[in-house]
Order: C-alpha cells, then sequence, then structure tokens
C-alpha cells in the first residue's frame, strides 16, 4: 500500500503491565492515537490493537501488538507482510533501561542491544534495518545482581515523572471515552 507508514509500541497487554516502564511504548502510542482523535480496535488477525489515522497528510497505522513482549515479531511481521510495508515505513517505539529516564534515541538499524521485543521483530523481518525509537526508562547499575525484570516490570515514581518534562504528556491516564488525567 502505497504511503503508507506503521508506528509499533511495545508492551504487554493486560492491566496487570498497563503503567510500566516495559509499556512506555504502549503509553506512547495511547497518547498518540488520543491526540489524533484515531481510536483502537482489535484485529484478532494481527495480534493487535490497532488504530489507522492520517497524521501531516499521510495515512498512518498505529499498533499495540498483543502477543507481549517476547513475540512482538509475529504481530510485525504479519502487519508489515499484509499491507507490503518496506522497513523504511515502519517506527518501532520502545523501553530502554540504558538510557535515563527522559533521554531518547533514534536509530535505523542495529542489534537488538538485549531487548527480547526487539529481538523478536528482528528474527520475524530477517534483518537488523529496523528504525527504532528508544525511550530511556532510568538507566540500571551494571550489577550482575541487579534485578532488572523488576526494575521494567514497575512503575515510574512519582519524582521519575517530575524530572522528566520529555515524557509529561505520557504521564496521563486515559480512559475509554479519552478523558485524561495525570496519574
Amino acid at each position: 500500500m502505497s504511503g503508507l507508514k506503521v508506528i509499533v509500541g511495545l508492551g504487554n497487554p493486560g492491566l496487570k503491565y498497563q503503567f510500566t516502564r516495559h509499556n512506555i511504548g504502549f503509553m506512547v502510542m495511547e497518547y498518540f492515537a488520543n491526540d489524533l482523535g484515531a481510536k483502537f480496535k482489535e484485529v484478532k488477525s494481527y495480534n493487535s490493537m490497532i488504530a489507522r489515522e492520517r497524521f501531516n497528510n499521510q495515512k498512518i497505522i498505529i499498533v499495540k501488538p498483543q502477543t507481549y513482549m517476547n513475540l512482538s515479531g509475529k504481530a510485525v511481521k504479519k502487519i508489515t507482510s499484509y499491507y507490503k510495508i518496506l522497513n523504511q515505513d515502519l517506527l518501532i517505539i520502545y523501553d530502554d533501561l540504558n538510557l535515563q529516564l527522559g533521554q531518547i534515541r533514534i536509530r535505523t538499524k542495529g542489534s537488538s542491544g538485549g531487548h527480547n521485543g526487539i529481538e523478536s521483530i528482528i528474527q520475524c523481518m530477517g534483518n537488523e534495518d529496523i528504525p527504532r525509537l528508544r525511550l530511556g526508562i532510568g538507566k540500571m547499575p551494571l550489577d550482575p545482581e541487579a534485578d532488572y525484570v523488576s526494575h521494567v516490570l514497575s512503575r515510574f515514581k512519582k519524582n521519575e515523572e517530575e524530572k522528566s518534562e520529555k515524557y509529561d504528556h505520557i504521564f496521563y491516564r486515559c480512559d475509554k471515552n479519552h478523558h485524561c488525567r495525570r496519574f
């Protein structure tokens, strides 16, 4: 499909993970869709929640894979295959615990850096030439005893919210009617 762009925010489905650091990709997709007035609907054949809209006169599909983080590649591959999306028309947005909170990095290609969601996408897509936006969720100490899983599955602390102006819009909860409030 000519001119179509796909933006995928990574996260885990379910209320248990809804506002965790690992779900910052989902939070950004919710904010973006809400800002555009787009509504998500479940598309089981893609294993995803999808919103379609126009942004700057460009057709876009906003995606939240429902496969859980470590299997995100399955959903991304289904969508990109169906719509014949080139990697250059795809953007993956996800959490990065190697970046300070509020820090953003853009890469056009590269390894997974140990992120299981990106690793799944690389494996399913068959290459590392996948544009991505990495969002810092708070850097962990380089300690073999550090509990990385607990860190990424924890919620942001109030003082972390206040430190990050770049993510200010993410720290809002929107209900199903798109009424948003700060949490």
